[in-house]
């Protein structure tokens, strides 16, 4: 076991700030310094965090409800959605790239990042509503290309063009490890709060909105309850805007100035810098697996409930089991991330996560079990997650030492593709595997039960091949994964190779 990082809890106070940067923070609610190695006001950290509170709840929904929402309200074919959006996906990537790319060319008082959530939160609420208004009298092959568009609005255009700059601003607004390493725990925190709520509310807001007192998928349900929670993600986003503050600028200095960052260096010679950086890729390939057994742990669930229980009141318990043990094991997270280090904490969530699914599948016979083993799963993406954003802010500087190229939009710009490729791909594969299944959503209005291979294949997607993903990931990062050390003699043959000042 070894000591927290030097750079882990700077020693000295808040910095004194000018009449100039006191008159500069009159309007923001930032920490009310420059110091980009210097420690962050909670005010700054929570109100990070509180946007993704917005974000995640939105993407949380479409990643559960939305395909609930096409197959028993819109009453569309599950293999023809799983195909758009699998199809999506390849818009998906093309536009995390260009957000990243327009990100690391930004150039506000803002800074990169904050001036995209405030000018996107808007018209990204107004398509997640339009999302969820296919209009009930079109043609069947209409709706479909209604879908397509509207789908790709929200996630290439708009989440993409919310996440990446959210993402960005870890990078953005400190070079402090120990704070990168706890505005990320923070934003997972908020990440999981959002998906506790959700859990909580989500369908008793559709059976108290609903048109229909014994059926709380109608229309009337969804667009009430996602009006709430467009409004609410427009709070949250417009809260992160005005109480941070970005201070790292080009070449991860203090002030802007010309250097071999991304708006120096071409468009190829930025992607090879990322590829080459093996740590940046191994972590977009954990993300991209774990959000695709993200995906499958929570729209199975739905189907858990629908198609083994036969009753969707046990989704709460089901789902808040693990996401209640991930929002509590965050507020520890922090403790241990001072004194065994981020990567030592992210790769042994990964192997409890793995624990739980192996478990569930092998000895859940009864409800107290699986409140247990959905309790490790729970435990151990929280200790993972809120790591996860501080380590790829790390690689990025891993990168930026290596090779002179600063590419924080681009870098995590291909976390986000990489987390709603999985996604997507994950609730792609899902409704494949369900319509082979035999699965017909008009079943479920004429009171009819789903075929017997319905349920074994709800089965397997909700915890098998979850548990082969994390399997992969935990071996590639135990035996491949070693940044911290890596980084940190990066950085002493700098400080040694630096001239005398």
């Amino acid at each position: 076991m070894r000591d927290a990082p030097t750079d882990a809890m700077p020693a000295h106070p808040l910095p004194a700030t000018s009449s100039k940067e006191n008159t500069s923070m009159a309007t923001s609610l930032a920490t009310p310094h420059d110091d980009p190695d210097a420690r962050l006001s909670w005010v700054e950290r929570v109100g990070y965090g509180s946007g993704q509170l917005g974000i995640n709840a939105i993407n949380g929904i479409i990643g559960s409800f939305l395909t609930v929402y096409f197959t028993n309200v819109a009453l569309l074919d599950a293999a023809v959605i799983s195909t758009i959006i699998a199809v999506s996906k390849l818009f998906d990537g093309v536009s995390d790239i260009i957000v990243g790319r327009l990100v690391d060319r930004t150039k506000s008082k803002m800074g990169k990042a904050r001036s995209w959530l405030l000018r996107v939160c808007i018209p990204f609420a107004v398509a997640v509503m339009l999302l969820f208004l296919v209009p009930p009298n079109w043609p069947g092959a209409v709706k479909y290309v209604y879908v397509f568009v509207m789908y790709n609005a929200v996630n290439a255009v708009f989440l993409t063009s919310m996440l990446v700059p959210f993402y960005s601003m870890i990078s953005l607004m400190t070079r402090n490890s120990y704070e990168r390493g706890l505005l990320g725990n923070i934003q997972q925190i908020f990440q999981t709060l959002g998906n506790v709520i959700v859990n909580a509310v989500f369908v008793t807001m559709l059976a108290r909105f609903s048109s229909d007192a014994a059926n709380p998928n109608t229309q009337q349900a969804y667009t009430l309850t996602m009006l709430c929670f467009c409004a609410a993600m427009v709070l949250f986003a417009l809260i992160c805007v005005f109480t941070t503050k970005e201070r790292v600028h080009e070449g991860g200095g203090t002030q802007p100035e010309p250097t071999a960052s991304t708006d120096g260096a071409g468009f190829w010679t930025t992607v090879k810098a990322l590829l080459t950086n093996r740590y940046w890729v191994m972590m977009s390939i954990a993300m991209l697996a774990i959000f695709f057994a993200i995906i499958f742990n929570a729209v199975g669930g739905i189907y858990y409930c629908l198609y083994v229980f036969y009753d969707m009141t046990q989704y709460g318990w089901l789902s808040n089991s693990g996401t209640i043990a991930q929002f509590a094991i965050m507020f520890a997270t922090p403790f241990l991330m001072a004194r065994f280090g981020k990567e030592k904490v992210y790769i042994a969530g990964i192997a409890v996560s793995m624990a739980g699914y192996l478990g569930f599948g092998l000895f859940a016979f009864n409800v107290p079990a699986m409140i247990v083993y959905n309790i490790l799963k729970g435990a151990g993406m929280g200790m993972a997650g809120g790591m996860a954003m501080g380590i790829v802010a790390d690689t990025l500087t891993y990168g930026r030492l290596r090779t002179g190229i600063d590419a924080v939009g681009m870098g995590n710009a291909g976390m986000s593709a990489a987390q709603k490729i999985g996604m997507g791909l994950g609730t792609a594969v899902f409704g494949w595997v369900l319509s082979a299944s035999g699965f017909d959503g008009a079943l479920d209005l004429e009171g009819v039960r789903q075929p017997a291979t319905v349920t074994t294949a709800v089965e397997l997607i909700y915890n098998w091949i979850p548990f082969g993903l994390f399997l992969i990931v935990f071996l590639m990062l135990a035996f491949f994964f070693r940044l911290e050390r890596d980084l940190a003699a990066l950085k002493s043959r700098n400080a040694a190779d630096a001239p005398a000042a």
